[in-house]
């Protein structure tokens, strides 16, 4: 990775300070606050009334569930520095793919119960073991939360960048309501052909389309990466894709999406680990790695596309 601009950390501060000190972000708490009465958070838009205890096609209530919080070293070098990147790994997730390498959280929702006001406490207590974020792992159906919980961390004292590391399958709208809040996006772009992904994704059809959109939104809102004297990620957009057997994932065409439609230093990072997990052994064609030609393939398409931001 090559192309980050560099940013003196000493002269940088989280997006989210600014718009606290404006007023405007207790007004997008509560309006996001308000959508899980009719939830629409994710493009499932299933309609739930979460606040009452319903169920959304997440299988979640108004309630945050957290599996875990702690310093993680096995994320992309920006995000994991020195002393590691602060994930907090939600419960449960609007896409449930069948290949899900984390099928105890995602799909059985292994995990408990946190108020807001907890959620920012292990906010907190990341920061003071020295993560240089909080990288919040599939947020999407638990935003309002999040941002209940940051207004608390923010007179606690949070100073680090924020990560929203998601699936890709993001409502625009929602996003919005994020603009000025979150520092650094990490989504997956994880199919261009709706086919696939109503296949893979429990009827996500229109993945491709909502994933491209959103990605668009996101990079509008922070733009390419930014790092510090140390490589350390201050914000910016950085992309996901993880090549799958049979470019399952239609990878040439995605790498064509981010040349034609973002920037071609746009950082991203192409990924080999494909294992089959969960339900993959229901599908003969998720049922392999994939080779090592297919991903010099992969890179391949990158650089033809003229991509100059590979990890």
């Amino acid at each position: 990775m090559t192309n980050a601009a560099v940013e003196p950390r000493k002269d940088f501060d989280p997006a989210y300070l600014r718009l606290h000190e404006s007023g405007e972000f207790d007004r997008r708490a509560r309006e996001l606050y308000e959508v899980f009465r009719d939830c629409h958070l994710c493009p499932r838009a299933c309609g739930a009334n979460r606040l009452t205890g319903e169920l959304g096609k997440c299988r979640s209530t108004s309630r945050v569930k957290v599996c875990s919080a702690h310093a993680h070293f096995g994320e992309e070098p920006p995000l994991v520095g020195l002393h590691g990147s602060g994930t907090i790994f939600f419960s449960n997730c609007n896409l449930h793919c069948v290949f899900c390498q984390n099928s105890e959280i995602a799909h059985d929702g292994e995990g408990g119960l946190v108020s807001d006001e907890a959620l920012a406490r292990l906010m907190i207590e990341l920061q003071q073991q020295g993560c240089h974020n909080i990288n919040l792992v599939t947020p999407t159906h638990v935003v309002p939360n999040i941002v209940q919980a940051l207004r608390v961390a923010i007179r606690l004292g949070l100073r680090v960048p924020l990560v929203y590391n998601c699936g890709g399958y993001e409502s625009v709208e929602v996003l919005k309501l994020l603009d000025g809040i979150v520092d650094i996006y990490l989504p997956d772009f994880k199919y261009t052909d709706g086919a696939l992904a109503e296949k893979y994704s429990a009827g996500a059809r229109n993945y491709p389309e909502v994933a491209a959109a959103a990605i668009q939104e996101m990079h509008r809102q922070v733009g390419e990466l930014v790092v510090d004297e140390r490589g350390v990620a201050l914000r910016g957009l950085m992309i996901r894709h993880l090549v799958l057997p049979s470019n399952i994932a239609g990878t040439d065409r995605f790498v064509q999406f981010v040349a034609a439609k973002l920037t071609r230093s746009t950082y991203v990072n192409i990924m080999a680990q494909y294992r089959p997990a969960h339900h993959a052994w229901s599908y003969p064609e998720l049922t392999r790695r994939i080779t090592p030609a297919e991903f010099r393939q992969a890179i391949a398409w990158a650089r033809e596309a003229g991509l100059t931001g590979l990890e």
